[in-house]
């Protein structure tokens, strides 16, 4: 589905990044991945094999974004489509109930979730446009962003962050729609990923969590249960979509869930 696809994935190193990039290389793409940690971009380099680059920067700083892109098109002779994965968790820093919020986890978890996608989906923008042909770009959101859990999932500046990725997204993809790039995004519920580990390790909460998400027996997501609408979104059997949000959940939205 993906043939002579280049595609960019920032936060492709682990987790949902590097679960999509092996499976848009066997579908035929060539990849960059791009990672905080050198040593994983390492380790994704070799997984990935020949027809994957990875490159370590922090997903925030303006230039990251552009370079992974250049990379793509200097060394795997074009760029179609961007993949935005890399966000997480400001709990550390701060986040939480907006009674015990502080302004650094609020500026914080916006920086790592919501500023670098703009700047990675501005890159990816600029350089559509400075190439004269459509494209596509998957920004990574969270059932959170529309469907709260306030039990054990009270950091309220990461569901504004991602409530906020589905606006923006719709937006610049009213905006850009005439020049045939599309914008969609992806929600899932909770996935085991490092990000999710916290939760991940409680039992009380993967109990809740066999109840909120229902769907395979009742079960925590898998990094692999998002691939298949992400090779859906960055293929050309998605020519014909732009705007929406995706939410890849088990369930969540549509479930109680047991406390």
């Amino acid at each position: 589905m993906l043939k002579n696809k280049k595609i960019v994935i920032i936060g492709g190193t682990t987790g949902l990044g590097l679960s999509a990039a092996k499976a848009f290389v066997k579908n035929g793409a060539k990849v960059v991945v791009v990672g905080r940690n050198p040593e994983s971009c390492v380790a994704a380099e070799i997984e990935l094999g020949e027809n994957a680059h990875a490159m370590s920067g922090d997903a925030a700083n303006p230039d990251t974004a552009t370079k992974a892109i250049d990379l793509a098109i200097n060394d795997f002779g074009g760029f179609d489509g961007l993949y935005h994965v890399a966000g997480g968790s400001g709990r550390k820093y701060g986040d939480g109930p907006l009674h015990e919020l502080t302004l650094e986890g609020w500026n914080k978890t916006f920086e790592l979730n919501l500023t670098s996608l703009m700047l990675s989906n501005q890159a990816a923008i600029r350089k559509f446009l400075e190439l004269g042909k459509g494209g596509t770009i998957l920004n990574m959101g969270s059932v959170l962003g529309v469907s709260p859990s306030p039990k054990y999932f009270s950091t309220h500046a990461y569901a504004a962050t991602k409530s906020a990725i589905i606006g923006f997204s719709k937006s610049i993809a009213a905006y850009y729609a005439s020049d045939n790039i599309r914008i969609n995004v992806l929600a899932p519920a909770l996935v085991e990923t490092p990000m999710s580990q916290r939760a991940s390790k409680d039992e009380v909460i993967m109990d809740f969590v066999k109840t909120k998400q229902p769907l395979d027996g009742g079960r925590n997501g898998e990094a692999s249960d998002l691939d298949g609408a992400a090779v859906y979104f960055m293929s050309d059997s998605s020519k014909f979509t732009t705007g929406q949000a995706l939410f890849v959940d088990g369930g969540w939205g549509v479930s109680e869930g047991q406390y």
